[in-house]
């Protein structure tokens, strides 16, 4: 027994040790089929575990499927309740005040991609301190948020008055405040149950959404401003638990650095523009109102728009913040990739 018991420990010793093998946990709060999930979330988690060889497995769940709520999803990660997942700062409103400065009113451009580039960028010069509890691997926006409406279009800024509308941000919300409706700001989850129960008129939401919130059922029409900026726009971040990630073998936070940054951004908003697109090819095949506001009346909420940026600049200030310069920055991101 002693020589098959020596025997057994020089083939264990001889044996090299199983490469490490880690599975990750990421969260999000929308439907799987929807744009960012199917066009980069899971993409994404299928470049690591490829790229990794299979030492990596990433598991996604949808819906708050691991608890807690979409609000608080920077502070699941943070804590380690999650290992990763996706995070809108400006869902906890003056958390992350710097951040609003790409969510500012005609701010970013149609395109997602472009303007998730312009977020990255920012993101590296005025936000990596702010998310120093988690480890982002990509800040992006989405495209163009739209209005949709139970009933008709709006043509005129008098059509916006009095309409209680959902807001995703505090700066989408003093914009709708500007115009005169009732803003309630709520995250995207609880929107269609508040339209289906006349809580809202309607609300602002991108085209990638739209079929996945049931807006061809749940509203009328679907309006954008003229030209080629955003009404408004919405920061995210896709970003895991710092231990963990730093707790990686070298060559597996390798797989993680080349799947980050920019490259990761930008695919991150392309996510959305492919979903903008069939996006709004449903909402057209459905019959609904298609609509586009004048460049006048557009010019009068651009305008409007302005004022809640003075505001909002008023506001850093007073925290001490130097608001014309993020303001200066974030558009100076945006212009670089137009």
């Amino acid at each position: 027994m002693s020589v098959l018991r020596t025997a057994l420990a020089t083939f264990l010793l001889a044996t090299p040790v199983a490469a490490q093998e880690v599975t990750l946990r990421f969260q999000h709060f929308v439907n799987p089929a929807s744009a960012n999930p199917a066009h980069f979330m899971q993409p994404w988690a299928d470049a690591i575990e490829e790229q990794s060889g299979g030492r990596i497995a990433v598991e996604l769940y949808p819906f708050m499927q691991l608890g807690g709520s979409a609000a608080n999803m920077y502070d699941l990660i943070a804590d380690g309740a999650v290992d990763g997942g996706w995070v809108i700062p400006g869902y906890q409103p003056g958390r992350f005040p710097e951040a609003e400065a790409l969510e500012l009113p005609f701010m970013t451009p149609k395109s997602a991609e472009a303007a998730s580039k312009s977020a990255w960028d920012f993101t590296q010069t005025h936000l990596m301190d702010d998310f120093a509890d988690i480890h982002v691997i990509a800040a992006h926006m989405h495209g163009p948020g739209l209005v949709h409406l139970k009933g008709d279009a709006p043509e005129t800024l008098a059509d916006f008055r009095g309409l209680n509308l959902r807001g995703p941000s505090r700066a989408a919300t003093l914009l709708l405040r500007r115009l005169g409706a009732n803003p309630v700001g709520m995250p995207v989850p609880a929107f269609p149950e508040a339209l289906s129960k006349g809580v809202l008129d309607g609300g602002v939401i991108t085209w990638e959404q739209a079929p996945s919130l049931k807006l061809d059922e749940l509203t009328d029409s679907h309006t954008d401003v003229a030209g080629d900026a955003s009404l408004y726009n919405l920061y995210f971040l896709w970003a895991m638990n710092r231990d963990v990630y730093e707790g990686l073998p070298d060559d597996l936070r390798a797989v993680i650095d080349a799947n980050s940054g920019a490259m990761a951004s930008a695919w991150a908003g392309r996510a959305h523009d492919i979903g903008d697109a069939e996006g709004r090819a449903v909402m057209v095949a459905s019959g609904n109102q298609i609509a586009e506001l004048s460049p006048e009346v557009t010019a009068d909420i651009a305008e409007l728009g302005d004022a809640v940026t003075r505001d909002w600049i008023a506001e850093m200030d007073a925290k001490g913040f130097d608001g014309a310069s993020l303001v200066e920055d974030a558009r100076a991101a945006v212009a670089a990739h137009r």
